[in-house]
């Protein structure tokens, strides 16, 4: 990889050092990614201001502040509007996942997940511009006010 910033940040927020560290070696296995944690929302969304990172996968069950409202938050700060976020929970109903994209997240995983579906996700996230970041949520949102 060349370039100036071939090196991207993943800031990872979850509130299990377990899954933090399964999470680290899943992205370390693609090798071209500094990784940074946070083990709560309110100290992700201090991160996330301090490191300015590429992309940001998010936890939902947290304490002091949950997944889905770290989204919103970040979404709706003109600073972090863009920044691509990966929700990555234990919450596997469809109802949890759209919530999660309805919240602003680009991506929602499952866990238990797949390090190749992780990075995977990753890369697609970094390539989102922001104007396709908005068409997709338009269009989400569309398609939820259809469902009621």
């Amino acid at each position: 990889m060349s370039g100036i910033n071939a090196i991207k940040k993943v800031l990872v927020i979850d509130d299990n050092p377990t899954i933090v560290e399964l999470i680290k070696y899943a992205v370390n296995l693609q090798g071209s990614y500094e990784v940074v944690v946070a083990y709560d929302g309110v100290q992700g969304l201090e991160r996330v201001y301090a490191e300015q990172p590429d992309c940001v996968i998010i936890d939902v069950k947290m304490p002091k502040m949950d997944g889905y409202q770290l989204v919103r938050c970040l979404r709706g700060d003109a600073n972090t509007a863009n920044v691509p976020l990966i929700i990555l929970s234990a919450m596997t109903r469809e109802e949890d996942q759209m919530t999660g994209l309805l919240s602003g997240a680009d991506e929602y995983l499952t866990k238990p997940f797949k390090p190749t579906a992780l990075n995977s996700a990753i890369e697609r996230v970094l390539r989102l511009t922001p104007a396709e970041r908005q068409r997709r949520t338009d269009s989400l949102v569309q398609t939820q006010s259809e469902r009621e």
